[in-house]
């Protein structure tokens, strides 16, 4: 199985390194590829700054979205408890009522 790089096989990728020696010299490539590096340690701590900004702040949103979710929770409970007792409340006046119709019967 051959491997590729960027669709180069391997005697591509040589005569493309041999031309880079020849255009910047053995003591350039060193540095260019210490700026290289430089470069990708930069571009990876902004990527990690970035995302710990995200997450900071979504963090913040989740806590709200928590407090106001357990929030509405709580009122359909009151809720749901208060249509609960009406409805007990209407239903034992209307077995009295009928009870009271039933005795006058």
């Amino acid at each position: 199985m051959t491997h590729t790089f960027l669709f180069l096989s391997g005697g591509e990728l040589l005569l493309v390194f041999l031309v880079f020696l020849l255009l910047f010299g053995s003591s350039k490539i060193p540095e260019m590829a210490k700026g290289l590096g430089k470069g990708l340690r930069e571009l990876k701590k902004a990527t990690d700054d970035i995302k710990r900004e995200i997450n900071d702040s979504t963090n913040g949103l989740t806590q709200e979205i928590t407090i106001t979710s357990s929030d509405i929770r709580k009122n359909i409970s009151e809720i749901t408890i208060n249509i609960s007792q009406n409805i007990n409340t209407s239903t034992e006046e209307v077995k009295k009522d009928v009870n009271e119709m039933a005795k006058d019967l």
